[in-house]
């Protein structure tokens, strides 16, 4: 595996210190490692029953691996060493044991970047959504606009909702938060899932303000505060402001639904 898949690891991690959108990469097989040390007394109870099904897993995995070197795509290079864990774990362990282990396996997903064909195809309606929202809410703060696309043209300067600014790099971030949150404070997976669901429109409102808060620091106060520190400032308090609104979604429904279940 280490002379299979090192170079693999290893430009996946370069990419997760070059690349914002998935720098996240670096938390998600650290919080897989912390579930099992977690969960080290029941999975050591349990019982070992090898499965030559592992074998077949393991062939799979090399099929994908192979397939992705030929056709230079990454993703399925580096989501084949998934298939090679659940290859092993199956072949030495057994079904079982895998079942254990299926949530601290299948989060490592989160840690491989998306395929730039499925980014590109998320990206674009995320801006045009972004831009519908906050043209409509700079129009309530009395802000004339005129949106072309995903530019927003003001009185005093132009606008553009870059891919950057779409809030992909944040849906991607608080997608992977909403699960570590929901794994460690709710034990009723419905409500797990829910709070991972309220990631989109939670990013969407979020980013829609951050727009409009742009919009007006422009029109009203400097145009320099479309780019540089006070831009990047602004995409920080925004993600923070994601972080409380995705505690107040699950506090509201904890009100709605009742406590019964929620964890410590």
């Amino acid at each position: 595996m280490g002379w299979l898949y090192y170079p693999i690891l290893l430009r996946l991690a370069h990419q997760w210190w070059r690349d914002p959108n998935f720098s996240h990469g670096f938390f998600v097989p650290a919080f897989s490692l912390f579930v099992l040390w977690q969960n080290r007394s029941r999975l050591a109870a349990l019982p070992r029953r090898p499965s030559w099904w592992g074998l077949s897993i393991l062939v799979l995995a090399l099929v994908v691996l192979i397939v992705g070197d030929l056709g230079a795509e990454l993703f399925l290079s580096r989501f084949s060493l998934l298939l090679v864990l659940a290859g092993i774990i199956v072949l030495f362990l057994g079904w079982a044991y895998f079942r254990a282990v299926l949530f601290p396996w299948a989060f490592l997903i989160l840690m491989i970047p998306l395929p730039a064909i499925v980014l590109n195809q998320v990206t674009l309606p995320l801006q045009l959504l972004a831009s519908k929202i906050a043209a409509a809410g700079l129009r309530l703060c009395g802000v004339p606009v005129l949106r072309e696309g995903n530019v927003l043209r003001l009185p005093s300067i132009d606008l553009e909702v870059a891919d950057a600014c779409s809030g992909i790099r944040s849906l991607i971030s608080l997608t992977t938060l909403a699960v570590i949150y929901g794994y460690l404070m709710e034990t009723r997976f419905w409500v797990r899932v829910a709070l991972a669901a309220a990631s989109l429109p939670i990013v969407v409102a979020a980013n829609s303000l951050r727009i409009v808060g742009t919009g007006l620091l422009v029109q009203y106060w400097n145009p320099d505060t479309a780019w540089g520190f006070y831009h990047e400032f602004e995409g920080w308090l925004i993600f923070v402001a994601s972080l409380i609104m995705l505690y107040l979604v699950h506090k509201l429904l904890l009100i709605i639904f009742g406590k019964e279940g929620a964890g410590a």
